[in-house]
């Protein structure tokens, strides 16, 4: 801890920018107390920052919703988080019955279930059509350019992700704006129908919509000639097999385990209470993240004595630059989960702790001046998370 007022929201002492070392003073001026209370290392950084480094955390909270019949959305981009230029992310509700009409996205699609149950639909180029209900925990990917809907089976809410930060939801190719802006003569010479078969087409983009909950998957069922897709657009991450480590689990998606999504991949991270994120870094892409659950902080670092630390809750999106070193520690009394993603068909990371074993040891002493204290201790295998007796963190 570097200040004694920390106290993470907990309680009625007013947090001050004073750190331990005396550094600050106190801030007795306009102020928005509650949130300097959420943001600790904000208000009083660790006396390791330095230099200037980009805001790397936007939270959903802080976005504008659109409210529709049958649901709402809201939504993170370049606009809101300007470094964010590899991915950006929609937060979307359903009721029950509401539909996310039938459209398609020049994107890739990648989505995390976070409540409730929807069933999702989609053909290929070659024709082959799917139909799946995802629940808690699923997940689904459209590749871009293959038309797709969601419709609510029950209240859900949902994590979309997108490999573009320029992305908008608002702004993608919906069929009920292409009817609207194709002339009636042309959608009769198309269909073969009478243009009276059009007058009650919507005027402009539909978006999300108020309908009917579905019957049974196996009663909305239509058999396409050319069979159903190979690849499923649907995978179940909380049935699959966590990496287990002390301190916590990890639970990685991507093209080797879930074929069809060859644009993202994924990481979904538990850090227990007095548990961390280990020092570590990216090698093929920028990080987005999301957090679920608990309360943590992060510190990045960017190199050329630069450096930052945020502190992130549930609803927050992070941003790690490509290849920059950084680590999550849980600063709260619950466990921390969040999820990882990334512009790339693999996931992968370079652990601090495995290169520094894996390199000979007089090399590292000699670089870092340490003896073999640090030596002795590395480990040869990665933990993604870690915790240690005697050596975690717990907020005051």
């Amino acid at each position: 801890m570097d200040s004694p007022k920390r106290n993470n929201g907990m309680n009625d002492v007013i947090p001050q920018p004073l750190r331990y070392d005396g550094a600050g003073g106190i801030d007795t001026g306009p102020r928005d107390i509650m949130r300097d209370r959420e943001n600790p290392n904000m208000l009083v950084p660790p006396i390791t920052d330095a230099g200037l480094v980009h805001n790397l955390k936007f939270s959903f909270s802080d976005t504008s919703m659109t409210l529709n019949h049958g649901g709402w959305s809201r939504e993170i981009t370049v606009r809101e988080l300007p470094i964010a230029t590899t991915m950006a992310g929609v937060n979307m509700s359903l009721t029950p019955g509401g539909v996310r009409e039938l459209h398609w996205h020049q994107q890739a699609e990648w989505s995390y279930m976070l409540v409730g149950r929807a069933r999702i639909t989609a053909i290929d180029q070659d024709g082959r059509n799917f139909i799946a209900d995802v629940g808690p925990g699923d997940l689904w990917y459209f590749p871009p350019g293959l038309p797709h809907s969601i419709q609510g089976l029950e209240h859900c809410e949902f994590l979309l992700v997108f490999d573009d930060g320029n992305f908008s939801d608002l702004n993608t190719l919906s069929i009920s704006d292409w009817f609207a802006h194709t002339p009636k003569d042309v959608l009769s010479a198309n269909f073969g129908v009478p243009m009276s078969a059009f007058d009650n087409i919507p005027t402009d983009q539909v978006y999300i919509y108020q309908d009917k909950v579905p019957g049974s998957l196996e009663s909305q069922k239509v058999q396409s000639p050319y069979g159903t897709i190979p690849l499923s657009f649907k995978h179940q991450l909380l049935a699959q097999t966590p990496i287990k480590t002390p301190g916590g689990s990890v639970r990685i998606v991507d093209s080797r385990n879930f074929p069809i999504s060859q644009k993202i991949s994924a990481a979904l991270v538990e850090v227990e209470p007095g548990a961390m994120r280990e020092l570590h870094w990216h090698p093929n892409n920028d990080e987005w993240q999301y957090y679920l659950a608990g309360q943590g902080r992060m510190t990045v670092f960017i190199g050329n004595g630069n450096a930052r630390t945020f502190d992130y809750r549930a609803g927050d999106v992070g941003y790690v630059p490509f290849a920059t070193g950084h680590y999550i520690q849980n600063t709260g009394t619950d466990s921390l989960w969040f999820l990882e993603m990334f512009k790339s068909n693999v996931f992968d990371d370079v652990s601090l702790n495995q290169w520094m074993a894996l390199t000979p040891h007089e090399l590292v002493k000699s670089n870092l001046n340490v003896g073999p204290e640090l030596i002795d201790a590395l480990r040869k295998e990665k933990w993604p998370v870690v915790k240690y007796p005697g050596f975690s963190y717990y907020p005051r």
